[in-house]
């Protein structure tokens, strides 16, 4: 997939739209290897900090309100949660890293368990990395980025919240990141910009998941 927001054949998008709004079901939260679900259907995982929005983003995808649990409290997700989409693909919300109250045991049990299952999926097609587009990229997200690259899993970052940020400061923030990624390997050389909100930038990251999980 190498289409930006600028970039979009308009048939992808109808069939990605299509995809999202159908049947979409949880298969199941996973807190050890053993766990896993079957390789059988590509996957797209989807990292971020605490509170970066990765929930609502999630749900504004699968056009749902409540499939990706949303919380105030910082560190909800502390499993991989599987959802099947049509069985087609799999959507998989990773814990949120970053939260400095979750202790030390939760936080390296939590790497182990990214770490091999980023390292062993064969039929993990990409990451999405989510950033908040009100402050961009912090050591926590280098830290996973740098995770991604250890295990050559091809990853996109996502800029989550942008309807909060004023245009000018949106543009800065997008060139700081974009220098940033410039220097991790496994990183595609653009940035992709939403906002759950408002719904901005939903369908240019549904049609890069389906070009990604369905086509290549």
């Amino acid at each position: 997939m190498r289409e930006t927001q600028n970039e979009l054949d308009p048939a992808l998008v109808e069939e990605a739209r299509k995809l999202f709004v159908g049947a979409c079901d949880f298969v199941r939260g996973v807190q050890d290897l053993s766990q896993l679900p079957p390789e059988t259907l590509p996957e797209i995982a989807f990292a971020g900090r605490s509170n970066v929005g990765k929930s609502s983003l999630i749900n504004a995808l699968l056009n749902r309100k409540d499939m990706a649990r949303t919380s105030n409290t910082p560190g909800r997700t502390q499993q991989l949660n599987f959802f099947d989409l049509g069985g087609r693909i799999c959507i998989v919300d990773m814990p949120g890293y970053g939260y400095a109250k979750v202790s030390k045991k939760e936080r390296n049990s939590w790497q182990r368990l990214l770490k091999d299952y980023l390292r062993g999926r064969v039929n993990l097609k990409r990451s999405f990395v989510l950033i908040d587009g009100r402050h961009g990229i912090k050591d926590s997200d280098k830290e996973m980025m740098d995770l991604l690259d250890e295990a050559a899993a091809p990853y996109t970052v996502v800029l989550t919240k942008t309807d909060k940020v004023k245009r000018e400061d949106l543009e800065k923030v997008i060139a700081e990141v974009e220098a940033i990624i410039k220097k991790h390997p496994a990183a595609y050389p653009f940035v992709l910009k939403t906002s759950s909100a408002k719904g901005f930038g939903i369908e240019e990251l549904r049609t890069a998941i389906y070009s990604e999980a369905m086509i290549l």
